[in-house]
């Protein structure tokens, strides 16, 4: 979630095994927030309730800290990214029809640290090529995790998704990016979901990072919209993403946002 803010200086901070518990705790309140609001993604919601059910939901039961509110200005718990918005949505008054494909990003904060994770919803049976997009933006996230382990560079994560995206005629969006996550919300390294193998930051044990490939249906160019947060896709393409945290272990990975029924 949220474009990477520009850093002083390039440090990775590795995670200590007290860390990475608190992480893993950060990240499974943040999955299930996402596993809590399915069932209210339907036909007539506006996108505002979702938000208040969500901000309530982190809040009053999980007793955490929604990240994206008031995070440079932003003025909601959650971002809803709707059809051809790629990502930062604000949810707002607009209610859900059916045919609709709707990205939820969701940051919470516990015991200072961050936990992140967004994933797509169908409300009613959406167009071909809006189902089409959404799964290879997952297919995209699959193969950058799979691919997680040390000695692994960035640029061979990022090049393996954009070639797996164009690969069925889709794009990737190059102005955002994953990021490493901890006690910030967005820390170094930035992830990039293309590039080229061989090239970037060598992964090693206790980085923690999200990787959330934005994948257009059409052209891979972007648009800001005056609120200076809403980014939607320049022609219109309906666009898609989904989101993990992931900690790079010393054998391989583990997810540390893990949906219900999620095979990751």
């Amino acid at each position: 979630m949220f474009q990477k803010p520009p850093k002083k200086s390039m440090s990775i901070t590795l995670k200590t095994p007290e860390e990475i518990e608190k992480m893993r705790v950060a990240g499974r309140l943040a999955a299930e927030v996402l596993h809590m609001i399915q069932t209210h993604v339907r036909e007539g919601i506006a996108t505002e309730e979702l938000d208040r059910i969500c901000h309530d939901y982190i809040v009053d039961v999980q007793q955490a800290i929604p990240a994206p509110l008031n995070y440079r200005g932003f003025p909601k718990s959650i971002c809803t990214s709707l059809n051809h918005v790629v990502c930062h949505g604000i949810p707002g008054p607009k209610k859900l029809k059916k045919g609709d494909v709707l990205n939820i990003d969701i940051t919470v904060i516990k015991d200072g640290y961050h936990g992140d994770t967004s994933r797509m919803f169908q409300v009613g049976t959406p167009p071909v090529a809006a189902q089409r997009v959404s799964r290879v933006a997952y297919e995209c996230l699959c193969i950058g995790i799979e691919m997680v382990r040390p000695g692994i560079r960035l640029g061979d994560i990022g090049h393996a998704i954009q070639r797996h995206a164009e690969a069925q005629h889709c794009s990737v969006v190059r102005e955002y990016c994953g990021h490493g996550i901890g006690r910030e919300f967005h820390e170094e390294p930035q992830v990039l979901h293309y590039g080229d193998p061989g090239t970037g930051v060598e992964l090693v044990p206790g980085m923690i990072f999200t990787i959330e490939p934005m994948i257009n249906a059409g052209k891979r160019h972007v648009k800001l919209l005056p609120d200076g947060w809403t980014v939607i896709t320049k022609d219109h393409s309906v666009s898609a993403q989904w989101e993990h945290t992931v900690l790079v272990t010393e054998t391989g990975h583990e997810v540390l946002t893990p949906h219900p029924g999620d095979p990751l």
